[in-house]
This record gives C-alpha cells, sequence and structure tokens, in this order.
C-alpha cells in the first residue's frame, strides 16, 4: 500500500523530470544562438524564467511534504536533493540567459567564436553532461553519474586551452570578451551538472561523492 507521502515524491519526481526537459532546451537554445549568430536571448529569458519557477514548485513541494507527512531519514535525503538539483537545473537557466546576453551585448549579430573547433568540442560536451545527468535522473542511476567526473576535467582543460587560443586572437576586443565569458559559462553549467550528478550519487546509495 503506497503512502501519501510517495504520491508526493512521484509528483515531485514528475515536476523535476520536465525541469531537466527545459534545462536542457535552454542551453541547447542559447548556444546555438551564440554559435549561428544570432539573438536569442527573449526565447531563453523566457525559457530561464520558466525554470525559476519551476524552482519555487519543487521547494514548495518539498516543504509541504516534510510539514505535512513528517519524512524518515531516506526520504528526507531524496526530497533533500531534489532541492538541490532543482536549483542547479535553475543555474542552468540563468548561465544559459548570460551566455545570450553577452552575446548580444559584445557581439551583435555576428558569429564571434575563436578556435571554433574547440568551442563547437567544449558545447557538445556540456550537452552530453548534461543529458547524462536527466538520464540518470529519470533511472535513479548513481552508477551512470560517474562518468561526469571524467567529462567534467575534459571541459576544464578545454576551457583553459581556449583561453590558450584568445590570447593569441586577432585584435578584436569585443569578440574576446564575448567569447570568454561564454566559455566561461559553459565551464560553470559543466560544474553544476556534476552537482546534479552527486545528489543523484546520494539519492541512490546513500553516500556523497565528489566528481569534480
Amino acid at each position: 500500500m503506497s503512502r501519501l507521502l510517495d504520491r508526493g515524491l512521484e509528483e515531485l519526481t514528475t515536476t523535476l523530470l520536465k525541469m531537466g526537459d527545459v534545462a536542457e532546451k535552454t542551453v541547447r537554445t542559447a548556444t546555438a544562438g551564440f554559435m549561428d549568430g544570432k539573438s536569442v536571448s527573449d526565447d531563453v529569458r523566457e525559457l530561464s524564467e520558466l525554470l525559476l519557477m519551476m524552482t519555487v514548485s519543487v521547494e514548495d513541494k518539498a516543504f509541504e511534504l516534510i510539514m505535512r507527512y513528517q519524512p524518515v531519514a531516506s526520504d528526507l535525503r531524496i526530497i533533500n536533493s531534489y532541492m538541490k538539483i532543482a536549483y542547479d537545473f535553475e543555474r542552468f537557466g540563468r548561465y544559459s540567459l548570460d551566455i545570450s546576453l553577452t552575446h548580444q551585448k559584445f557581439a551583435y549579430s555576428e558569429k564571434c567564436a575563436y578556435a571554433w573547433d574547440l568551442m563547437e568540442t567544449l558545447i557538445d560536451k556540456v550537452m552530453l553532461m548534461i543529458r547524462t545527468s536527466i538520464e540518470a535522473l529519470k533511472d535513479n542511476n548513481g552508477e551512470m553519474t560517474k562518468s561526469l567526473a571524467k567529462i567534467e576535467n575534459e571541459v576544464d582543460d578545454m576551457f583553459s586551452a581556449y583561453l590558450d587560443k584568445l590570447s593569441k586572437a586577432p585584435p578584436d576586443a569585443k569578440c574576446t570578451i564575448c567569447t570568454a565569458l561564454v566559455a566561461k559559462y559553459l565551464e560553470r553549467i559543466a560544474d553544476h551538472a556534476t552537482y546534479v550528478g552527486e545528489a543523484i550519487y546520494y539519492i541512490a546509495n546513500g553516500q556523497k561523492i565528489s566528481l569534480r
């Protein structure tokens, strides 16, 4: 016989999975706009604000479950981890908005990525981390999250390599500032993807690990 708390946790899980899909779409929209030289800030802002509202919904539901059902330790572990994951998904949206606004402010409608192959690979790596974290959440698969550590290290190395490339780029200050900031925002999104992975591992295995 299922508990009322279990039904509440299912609702919370459903909302969080929807957040994951929106978060992935937000990052994809922002990075595609940057690479294509298109202004997508209005679309990204709308998605980012949706993520913020969904975060509030997750927090409200989590506190409701705590107050109404006084969950045991294992349930509290899930609820607390879900709130952390919701925050990380919301940060995906915030950094995505930063990417689109930075491009709009510094590069206007131009393509402005030095070391184009590095930027494309960096974006692909970050999107892989996001997709892996969401799939791990759907399957409650703590072991899947361990792959995030290796990719996150690769993202850090690529970010450093990208800055080295920028230091040798032609003297176009706006493009240099723009691409450096975008690369940094991508690196921060990757960090938050590892935080999601850590939270999922904790839910699945009851142990805290560091994937960074």
